[in-house]
């Protein structure tokens, strides 16, 4: 409805207000995440310091965050050319959007300085383990028989959630996940409905926070046409 669509009078200010939906969005999905009963025995949460508790809660944050940027600069998506300009520009507000929703809960600023560290450390971790995560995917596929370009798309497509997935696990479980595989599988399930979620979003579903802000951009470049 178009009552439900803000009246933002910029793209800055509607990409500060989707920004801030995604990652509050993050921490809650990371969250759900965190509290799952069978997340936490596979973890064994009860026997784990509330410091090791507290790094594990943040890797998940970390990885749903750094997650929705890798969606929002995947070069497959399915969005009209001029949009994609505006999803880099919302992706760069990501990280700030975070450290903001952060210090509105109350963290410390010199806690909001390490936040802002890991969180360009993992992005710059997968990005480029993603190179490496479609090889092997792509190594995989091709052992079984010639791919073709569908098969190309779909794992293009999955990259970025099996990237993700694949650094989180290994950092909640400090680098020994073998033989973990149900943990990562829960992992990568709990990240790929966030990543399909988005995805849906982006590429045209039910009114979301990003299907309004669709809608507000058009607003906004007819609103600019209009002036000149």
């Amino acid at each position: 409805m178009a009552t439900d669509i803000p009246d933002f009078e910029s793209f800055d200010q509607m990409a500060d207000a989707t920004a801030a939906g995604l990652v509050q969005m993050a921490a809650h999905q990371a969250f759900q995440l965190f509290r799952d009963k069978e997340f936490r025995r596979l973890v064994s949460f009860d026997i784990l310091s509330q410091v090791e508790q507290d790094r594990i809660f943040n890797e998940l944050v970390i990885s749903y965050v750094v997650l929705i940027i890798l969606v929002l600069e995947a070069p497959d998506l399915r969005v009209p050319s001029e949009f994609r300009d505006y999803l880099l520009a919302l992706k760069e507000k990501i990280p700030r959007a975070h450290v903001n929703y952060l210090r509105s809960l109350g963290v410390e600023a010199e806690h909001l300085q390490n936040w802002e560290k890991l969180m360009d450390l993992r992005y710059e971790e997968y990005v480029k383990d993603r190179h490496e995560v479609r090889a092997a995917a792509m190594q995989l596929e091709s052992s079984e028989k010639a791919l073709d370009l569908d098969d190309l798309s779909k794992i293009q497509m999955l990259v970025p959630v099996q990237t993700v997935a694949i650094g989180c696990h290994t950092h909640v479980c400090r680098g020994e996940s073998q033989g973990r595989d149900d943990l990562f599988k829960l992992t990568l399930k709990s990240l790929s409905k966030i990543y399909v979620n988005i995805r849906i979003r982006l590429e045209g579903g039910k009114i979301t926070p990003l299907a309004r802000a669709k809608v507000a951009w058009r607003q906004i470049n007819r609103r600019k046409r209009g002036k000149k």
